[in-house]
């Protein structure tokens, strides 16, 4: 004799391994934020701490820092690689005041999902976060 035996998984079974899904979602999500978060701010600390350089090798060499940013880009060989200040740069947004003897550099998060703290860096690589 034959049987006709279906195989498959019973909706309950079903809902059980969606649930347990959910369940992980609900635990992961925050923290995979989270992490994007402090790697955005570990970005902003690194952007400044590279501008606050180029600026200073400038001053080095030429007594004075720039009047502009493209100052740093438009050297031979360039003082800065990458203008920072065009766009925004892993979810933080930079600002630049300069003079002939000092400068203040600010990064701002876009938004509180980029980041969460605002950077500052000032003549002589101060870095100081709020």
């Amino acid at each position: 004799m034959i049987m006709n035996k279906k195989s498959g998984f019973s909706l309950v079974e079903v809902m059980i391994v969606v649930a347990i899904l959910a369940l992980l979602a609900v635990i992961a999500i925050p923290n995979l934020r989270r992490a994007k978060i402090l790697a955005n701010e570990s970005a902003a600390r690194s952007a400044l701490k590279t501008i606050s350089n180029s600026l200073e090798n400038y001053a080095a060499l030429n007594h004075i820092y720039p009047a502009a940013t493209s100052q740093l880009i438009g050297a031979d060989p360039p003082y800065l690689t990458k203008d920072f200040f065009i766009e925004t740069y892993n979810g933080y947004s930079f600002t630049i005041t300069l003079t002939d003897y000092t400068y203040t550099i600010t990064a701002n998060p876009i938004n509180n999902n980029t980041g969460t703290l605002t950077f500052t860096i000032t003549t002589g690589g101060v870095l100081t976060e709020i």
